[in-house]
């Protein structure tokens, strides 16, 4: 990492964040250990590394060198979109809040769920949509380098907008939380497949760039004695490289889930045979 790191300390301690974390540990904690028949250690797991990937994107190096670094910038991009995301996607938090209510509460949650409003946001083709339009449009000029000199634009805008997109991609793709309707486990690989395009294309681009891409980076590259061309081209490849890497491996996830629904399905139709067969 020699000529890309900005000198300045690793931690950035950002009281609004870690207050936030904190929050949503306790919530959950305290959901889970009074959930209705139990809540089990897969989601609580998937939960923790949710957190650990945030506090990681914001409170650790990435969030302390994410303005004058451009690489540890696109880190905090994969470490929310493709790793926080779809792991709070798998603690299940909106089952965890049925399990949590009584049988009046369930019953207005599962209206929630099944209104014209959250079927649209759990569509697979709107989640897709609006995850490439905000990994790509987060990158113009105009918008990058308003996020990357407004304080407030980057913590109460672009981090938001990540961290929401990411969810509504994920959620009707991966992991067994409520869902109305659930698309076909063909729809949810391809979608998964197909979102390496706008990557791809988005790492590709900034790794090949021939000019330093946003300005607030020049400067810093400047005050830091960063070399920013390397620093442009090592983000690019962060993204080009790493974000197949992760895709393939919720593809995998996605994959192994299809294949235990088929072994449930296909034990449910042996047990119908066998009571036809004894009745008979």
């Amino acid at each position: 990492m020699n000529g890309v790191t900005p000198a300045s300390g690793a931690i950035d301690l950002d009281l609004f964040v870690f207050a936030n974390l904190l929050a949503l540990v306790v919530i959950y904690v305290w959901a889970a250990r009074r959930a209705s028949g139990g809540w089990s250690a897969g989601p609580t797991i998937a939960f923790f590394g949710a957190i650990a990937a945030l506090a990681l994107a914001y409170l650790g190096p990435f969030g302390a060198w994410a303005h004058d670094a451009f690489w540890a910038h696109m880190g905090q991009h994969l470490l929310v979109l493709m790793i926080a995301g779809p792991l709070l996607v798998l603690s299940s938090p909106v089952r965890l809040t049925y399990a949590n209510l009584g049988r009046v509460g369930r019953q207005r949650l599962i209206k929630v769920l099944r209104s014209r409003p959250v079927e649209i946001a759990t569509n697979p083709y709107f989640g897709w949509f609006l995850f490439a339009t905000v990994l790509l449009g987060s990158h113009t000029q105009l918008v990058m380098n308003w996020a990357l000199i407004s304080h407030d634009a980057m913590e109460f805008v672009i981090r938001p907008i990540y961290l929401i997109a990411a969810l509504c991609f994920y959620y009707p793709l991966i992991g067994c939380d409520l869902i109305a309707k659930r698309p076909p486990p063909s729809v949810r690989l391809m979608s998964l497949g197909l979102m390496m395009i706008p990557e791809t294309t988005l790492g590709i681009v900034i790794h090949f760039a021939p000019v330093p891409l946003y300005w607030p980076y020049e400067i810093a590259a400047s005050a830091y004695g960063i070399d920013v061309m390397t620093d442009q081209k090592f983000a690019g490849a962060l993204m080009w490289a790493l974000a197949m890497v992760l895709d393939g491996m919720w593809m995998m996830v996605a994959a192994i889930e299809w294949w235990r629904d088929q072994e449930r399905e296909t034990r449910r139709l042996e047990r119908q045979e066998a009571r036809e067969s004894a009745a008979a």
